[in-house]
């Protein structure tokens, strides 16, 4: 068995934590999967994988050794589509991430609109509101909001979106236009609060940011919930300028306190620079590329 069949092996049990999982992916017999990875550390000369009758779970040096297996198999794998003609058509599995209602808006249509124009390429999409691990969850593409960190990925701007506050022109009318921060508590707001973040509100005053704790009567934990709710004139909400576009644009819902708030924030669509080599990561970023300045530049200012 060769060293890449070997690597392979591990890699799948490693990944499914089950031998017998592993084995129908590779439609290979439990045992021979059991003795591959066997034979793999008595050549290494180390563990690296723990067995007992109920789970499986890697060592340190199998976590290791599982990341250098992905990375170089990955490599393997673009250096056979460049040498079968992957450079000049996109095709195969392309894995892309977004933020949930961001996605559905905006980076879905663009991936519709690529497919229709290469039939060649499978799509999977995870739309989650979480910074996905592009390198450890095997995602080629990513749509990040806000700033990113220094790392070796590359990153593309496309736009930029606002952090408002806004509601119904009929509650406004009721209650009145807020006109600065203190104001806030006296009026009925709901807040969107992800789990495992802080219900606070974000804003700029006098040049330095500041977060507001808002005591809201209604909490959601889905920003469509929080504009439905002020939709129908339950009170303020803070949310990002594209949640709101088409109900700023029909005038369902109109922005307050502008002079608060905080700076733009980006959006980028980010890939490892080592993919770049890869037609339908290129091809996809192109066109995604395009269709998002095209998208953004039109959101209300």
């Amino acid at each position: 068995m060769n060293r890449f069949h070997e690597m392979s092996v591990f890699l799948a049990v490693a990944e499914a934590q089950s031998f017998a999982a592993a084995a129908r992916r590779l439609e290979m017999s439990a045992p021979t999967v059991t003795r591959s990875v066997s034979a793999l550390e008595r050549r290494l000369g180390a563990l690296l994988l723990v067995r007992t009758t109920r789970s499986l779970r890697l060592t340190e040096a199998g976590q290791r050794y599982a990341d250098d297996c992905r990375r170089i198999l990955d490599e393997v794998q673009q250096a056979d589509d460049a040498v079968a003609g992957a450079m000049a058509a996109p095709r195969g599995a392309l894995s892309i991430t977004a933020p949930a209602f961001f996605g559905e808006l905006h980076v879905m249509p663009a991936v519709l609109g690529y497919l229709r124009a290469h039939r060649e390429v499978s799509v999977r999409t995870l739309l989650v509101d979480r910074v996905v691990n592009l390198l450890d969850e095997r995602v080629d593409v990513a749509v990040r909001i806000g700033d990113l960190p220094d790392s070796t990925l590359t990153a593309v701007p496309v736009g930029q979106v606002r952090r408002v506050v806004c509601a119904a022109p009929a509650f406004l009318r009721e209650h009145g236009v807020p006109q600065d921060l203190e104001s806030l508590q006296r009026y009925c707001t709901v807040t969107a609060a992800m789990e495992g973040r802080t219900p606070q509100w974000r804003f700029q005053q006098d040049g330095q940011p500041r977060s507001l704790r808002v005591d809201s009567q209604l909490t959601v934990t889905s920003f469509q919930a929080a504009v439905l709710a002020a939709c129908e004139g339950w009170g303020l909400t803070q949310v990002v300028s594209y949640q709101v576009a088409r109900h700023l644009a029909s005038g369902a819902l109109q922005v307050v306190l502008r002079d608060f708030e905080q700076p733009p924030l980006p959006v980028h669509v980010v890939y490892p620079e080592g993919r770049k080599s890869s037609a339908k990561v290129r091809s996809f970023v192109e066109f995604c590329v395009e269709a998002l300045r095209r998208d953004l530049a039109t959101l209300p200012a």
